[in-house]
């Protein structure tokens, strides 16, 4: 789903003017951006944490010279889901209690949800 599809999307489940579901959701980016700039985390209850995390210097092949370099520091955004979001995407909660889920103690998440097998060894209990 593209941004457009997105906006008319949640202006149709809002009932609110496609012109400003458009202006909130760039306002978030904004602030979201602006956020990380400033060294800052973002957590969204029920969603995720968008923090800066660094890459440390590594060493490389330029592909085109074969030629062994050393690729600098560097730091990138990040996104992590929280656990109710991964629920959801399993199947376990419902999306429209999502949000009511995120306000919910921690503890009250883990007794609802069943323990979900993933890559490798861990489990991911919320």
């Amino acid at each position: 789903m593209h941004k457009n599809e997105f906006i008319k999307q949640l202006a149709k489940e809002t009932t609110l003017p496609q012109k400003e579901v458009n202006q909130v959701i760039k306002g978030a980016v904004d602030l979201i951006a602006r956020r990380l700039k400033d060294g800052d985390k973002v957590v969204i209850t029920g969603f995720g944490t968008f923090e800066v995390r660094r890459r440390r210097a590594r060493r490389g092949v330029n592909p085109k010279t074969k030629e062994r370099i050393i690729i600098p520091e560097t730091q990138t955004p990040g996104f992590t889901a929280s656990n109710t979001l991964k629920l959801s995407v399993l199947g376990q909660l419902e999306a429209a209690n999502l949000m009511d889920m995120a306000e919910a103690e921690e503890e009250d998440v883990a007794s609802i949800a069943k323990p979900v097998r993933t890559r490798g060894r861990r489990k991911v209990t919320a």
